[in-house]
């Protein structure tokens, strides 16, 4: 390849074009909500299920223990000042071991001297003020194996010395140790028969959920298949009283949308019947002029059938120039084109400037005043110009010749509104169709002047688009009753100095 050829442009690819993002289940995100927390509190309800089942375990065990413990502290006896434990072989027989678990005892003397039992049995952490008889447990370690003592103090008989009688309390401990085997079987049989069940009854309850949650969510296919099966013509409203209380608001927001959607149809289909009758006159004008140029010998006729073929041509020519200025309008939102700040004395001024020419071709005098030259607003500036033209032009074409149109703008202090004002001195709008001149086509019965009907229609259009007002009334400064004038008002919100937005 050729240093000098020029290089294919390459087609650069985003993920995001690549691969679009599914959208959203709400079968799938209520699934998840609802199984979310029931997955995550079952564990916790298996773990406090197994604390309360050791519990639940201890408690025969730690009573038959506290029996064990106090028959053993009934044999303690001191007898001359030395301590000893009768053990009958009823006594001894509870000492025993079992089958599962293994038992051990300890008995000691005041200071902790064994008197009888295994001297392995761990001691109790002391106790400034031991109860005696009272029967205490605890969890502690023996042998390699978790044990559970039950323990209890015996209050020893002072001894016939004075001395002795007035010395502290004396007492001998008294443990009985139990190997934990037979309670971690017990707690495992009580945990199995509730949490077995819970592996069960979990699935049933999952497909229990997943049928309502379908069944819930029925209307709503319903409403899909019912909308699937419309013609792409219909556009009547949905019934919405097979529906669901939580879809009712859905469904009224399509209905209003469908009717807005019919009844843009119908506008856009009434605009387009009215433009191709409107487009009818000139291009028949057009078609007949040519026509009769072709069958006219004399140079003269010629010349004559030409300019009114131009003539119907600048004709046909505004007409389709309004017609797109009016679909742009009627299409355009501050949502597709942003607004701008705008000095809507400087853009006022430039307008009336391009139209100085055909005024004076006229005899018409065009004026300018403007009471604060930095007047701004928010708007697009190219919507506002046709706007300004549309009534520029209708002042022009109705204004007799030595009369006066003047475009003014001001402000309104009290009610923060920006003003653009046309007045003319032409022969006024009479005020049972000041409302009718804004539709399309519409012309004044008597009106000899040339014009498709369009100009104010445009001129509501955009001032709806900017959030204006547009008022009518008779020229106050016309001194001649035949020709009372029209005076054009359009009113806009001026922003904050803040934000920028409409003042309020």
């Amino acid at each position: 390849m050729q240093a000098d050829q020029a290089k294919a442009p390459v087609a650069h690819t985003t993920p995001a074009t690549k691969q679009q993002a599914s959208p959203r289940s709400l079968f799938g995100d209520i699934l998840d909500w609802l199984l979310m927390p029931l997955l995550l509190l079952w564990p916790l309800s298996i773990g406090v299920t197994y604390l309360a089942a050791k519990s639940i375990a201890n408690e025969p065990f730690d009573r038959s223990l506290e029996d064990r413990v106090t028959v053993l502290a009934q044999q303690v006896k001191e007898m001359n000042g030395e301590l000893s434990a009768q053990l009958p072989f009823a006594a001894r027989d509870i000492l025993r071991a079992d089958d599962v678990d293994n038992v051990y005892f300890h008995i000691s003397g005041p200071k902790h001297e064994l008197i009888a039992g295994d001297s392995d049995v761990p001691l109790p952490e002391d106790e400034e003020a031991p109860v005696p008889w009272a029967v205490m447990m605890r969890d502690a370690q023996m042998r390699n194996a978790e044990v559970r003592i039950a323990y209890t103090y015996v209050n020893l008989q002072p001894g016939s010395n004075p001395e002795q009688a007035a010395a502290a309390p004396r007492y001998a401990l008294v443990q009985m140790a139990e190997t934990t085997e037979k309670r971690r079987i017990l707690a495992n049989q009580i945990i199995k028969g509730v949490i077995l069940p819970e592996f069960i009854i979990l699935p049933i309850a999952i497909a229990l959920l997943w049928f309502a949650l379908s069944r819930g969510l029925s209307p709503l296919t319903t409403l899909q298949e019912s909308i699937r099966a419309r013609r792409p013509d219909d556009l009547s409203p949905i019934d919405s009283r097979s529906v669901p209380e939580e879809i009712s608001p859905l469904v009224r927001s399509l209905n209003e949308m469908l009717a807005r959607l019919a009844q843009s149809i119908q506008s856009q289909k009434r605009f387009i019947a009215d433009a191709a009758h409107q487009m009818k006159t000139p291009l028949a004008g057009m078609r007949m002029q040519s026509e009769l140029a072709l069958r006219q010998d004399a140079r003269e006729e010629i010349q004559r059938s030409l300019e009114q073929l131009a003539k119907s041509s600048a004709s046909a020519t505004r007409l389709v120039n309004q017609l797109l200025a009016l679909a742009r309008a009627e299409n355009d939102s501050p949502h597709s084109t942003p607004l701008q700040s705008i000095e809507l004395a400087l853009l006022a001024r430039s307008t009336v400037h391009d139209w100085f020419g055909i005024a004076q071709a006229r005899e018409i005098d065009l004026g300018f005043e403007a009471d604060e030259p930095n007047l701004v607003i928010n708007g697009n500036a190219t919507m506002l110009r046709e706007l300004l033209n549309n009534l520029i032009d209708n002042a022009l074409r109705y204004t007799q010749s030595h009369g006066s149109v003047t475009v003014r703008v001001r402000r309104d202090q009290p009610r923060a509104l920006a003003i653009i004002e046309v007045e003319d001195n032409g022969p006024g709008i009479a005020a049972s169709e000041r409302d009718l001149v804004f539709d399309r086509f519409y012309r004044i019965l008597g009106s000899e002047s040339e014009g498709s009907g369009l100009g104010l229609a445009i001129v509501r259009e955009i001032a709806l688009r900017h959030d204006a007002e547009v008022d009518i009334f008779n020229n106050p400064r016309s001194s001649d009753p035949r020709f009372p004038g029209s005076l054009f008002r359009i009113s806009f919100r001026l922003p904050t100095k803040a934000t920028g937005d409409y003042s309020e």
